[in-house]
């Protein structure tokens, strides 16, 4: 009977309120959003494992509103910022101002001051502006005028870009892609839920996406449940598969550049994660697998030849993984 017991997995750690926020959560979205079950998975995913999202995909597929409608499930700090061409660092992580009364400079924060920013569009900005992210992303704090000046918990940055359009913007530098946890990739919806998409607009009669979603995590539930993921069991051969798949990437005949140490961690992390939305206290290979093409697929490059012959960062990783014995 005992054995028994054990093949029921008695968690160690008590997943069964986060797991059930995650299904709220899901429930929620799943108002306005239709199908994109795995993209609402990594969202959450990325936002338990205290990192950063990059999302691509062409107008109109809801990246936007679904990074919008995450951010207000959760009671807490949300600001959007639209890169644009003009945009300066100053108008992202804010500036010094001369207060006339007492002939000092105070600083007055930038919208970056939040917990939740969705930056739209943000190839669309110059390298100078972008390169304003890279502290704030890494480390949680900026550093202007000799003072430094640390982000209130949670802080998550979603980003949105266009794949296709070219007339200006920007490539995001290799540096700040590895900060993204995650390259979300958002395709077309299928005949099915093209249908679903037109009735649920019918019926909300001109009602307003946000106004249909409510709170339903305070801050302090985050944090808890975010801390939970830490306990997450890892065995060690699961972390020799991972470092197996991350070093195949350094010397692939395809790549021009593999994943670094942070793409690693990028896996564990997300993985733990993935684990914990699905009630689990520890991690098996399918929550590997799961993770694995979102955190690679930004962090790769392809070698010339092989971009011109329509290979994919996605293909290569699956080959790569199928390369890999699955440990027992």
């Amino acid at each position: 009977m005992e054995e028994n017991n054990d093949l029921n997995f008695n968690n160690r750690v008590d997943l069964e309120k986060l797991k059930d926020a995650v299904i709220q959560i899901k429930a929620e979205l799943g108002k306005i959003i239709v199908g994109q079950e795995h993209f609402m998975d990594l969202l959450i995913v990325a936002l338990l494992a205290d990192g950063h999202v990059l999302i691509e995909g062409v107008p109109g597929v809801a990246k936007t509103i679904t990074a919008k409608l995450l951010s207000k499930t959760i009671d807490t700090g949300f600001s959007r910022i639209q890169f644009t061409p003009d945009l300066m660092p100053s108008d992202v992580l804010g500036t010094s101002v001369l207060n006339m009364k007492t002939s000092e400079f105070e600083f007055r924060n930038g919208p970056i001051f939040s917990n939740l920013v969705l930056i739209d569009e943000i190839n669309r900005a110059p390298a100078k502006t972008q390169a304003a992210l890279f502290e704030v992303m890494e480390e949680r704090q900026i550093s202007i005028d000799g003072h430094t000046y640390k982000m209130k918990p949670p802080f998550m940055v979603l980003a949105t870009q266009n794949p296709i359009e070219q007339e200006g913007t920007y490539a995001l530098p290799e540096a700040q892609l590895d900060r993204f946890l995650f390259k979300i990739d958002v395709g077309y919806p299928n005949l099915d839920e093209e249908v679903l998409i037109l009735k649920t607009h019918q019926d909300r009669k001109g009602v307003l996406p946000q106004t249909l979603v409510s709170a339903l995590l305070s801050e302090a539930d985050l944090l808890a449940y975010k801390n939970q993921i830490f306990d997450i069991l890892v065995d060690e051969k699961l972390m020799t598969y991972i470092a197996q798949i991350i070093t195949k990437t350094r010397n692939h005949p395809h790549l021009y550049l593999g994943g670094s140490p942070r793409a690693s961690i990028a896996v564990l992390n997300s993985s733990k994660a993935y684990a914990a939305i699905n009630g689990r206290d520890f991690v098996i290979p399918e929550d590997i697998k799961k993770v694995i093409s979102p955190v690679l697929r930004h962090r790769i490059i392809l070698t010339p030849e092989r971009e011109m012959e329509g290979m994919t960062a996605d293909k290569v990783i699956e080959m790569i993984v199928q390369s890999v014995e699955v440990p027992r």
